[in-house]
C-alpha cells in the first residue's frame, strides 16, 4: 500500500516493535495498571510479564512482582485481580497469576510541571487526531499530543 495510511493502521506496528514480544496487551497492562489493581496496590506491585500458552492470544499467565506482606494479599486477591484484568480486556485474557518475589522497577522522575498549550497549539492537536474512529486511540494520542507540546523546552546545556 503506498500513500497516506491512517494512524489506527501503524500503531498497533509502532507499538509492536516497541514492546516486542510483551504486545500491545501487556503495554496496556503497563499503562492501566492502577486502573485495573487500584491506585494503592499498583503502588506496591507491578506486572513483570504476561505468558500466553503456546499458539494462544488467550488464558496466559500473568507475572507480577511484588515483595513482602503484599505478596500474600495478592495471593488472597488472585480471583478478583484476574476478573478485573479479564473485564479490563473484554475477554479471558489472564487465567492465572504467578508471583515473583522481586523490588519493584525504580520510580519514575517527578513530573516536571507542564506549561499551558496556545490556542494554535490546542487547534493543532484537535484537528490532527479528527479523523481518528477509535474513540479509546483518538483519546490517547490527544493525551500523547497534550503531554508532548506541554513540555518545557530544555535549557542549553542541561
Amino acid at each position: 500500500m503506498s500513500g497516506p495510511r491512517r494512524i489506527g493502521q501503524t500503531v498497533p506496528d509502532v507499538a509492536g516493535k516497541v514492546l516486542g514480544k510483551r504486545g500491545l496487551a501487556f503495554g496496556a497492562l503497563i499503562t492501566d495498571w492502577p486502573a485495573i489493581v487500584g491506585q494503592q496496590m499498583a503502588l506496591r506491585t507491578a506486572p513483570d510479564k504476561l505468558s500466553f500458552p503456546r499458539g494462544k492470544r488467550e488464558e496466559a499467565t500473568l507475572h507480577i512482582r511484588a515483595m513482602g506482606a503484599i505478596a500474600l494479599e495478592l495471593q488472597h486477591l488472585e480471583p478478583q485481580i484476574v476478573e478485573r484484568i479479564n473485564s479490563f480486556f473484554g475477554y479471558r485474557a489472564v487465567a492465572r497469576i504467578k508471583l515473583i518475589h522481586a523490588a519493584l522497577p525504580p520510580a519514575p522522575s517527578p513530573m516536571v510541571r507542564q506549561r499551558t498549550l496556545t490556542m494554535d497549539e490546542e487547534i493543532s492537536v484537535t484537528t490532527t487526531i479528527a479523523t481518528v474512529e477509535d474513540e479509546e486511540l483518538r483519546a490517547t494520542l490527544e493525551r500523547f499530543g497534550r503531554s508532548l507540546l506541554a513540555r518545557p523546552a530544555k535549557r542549553p546545556g542541561r
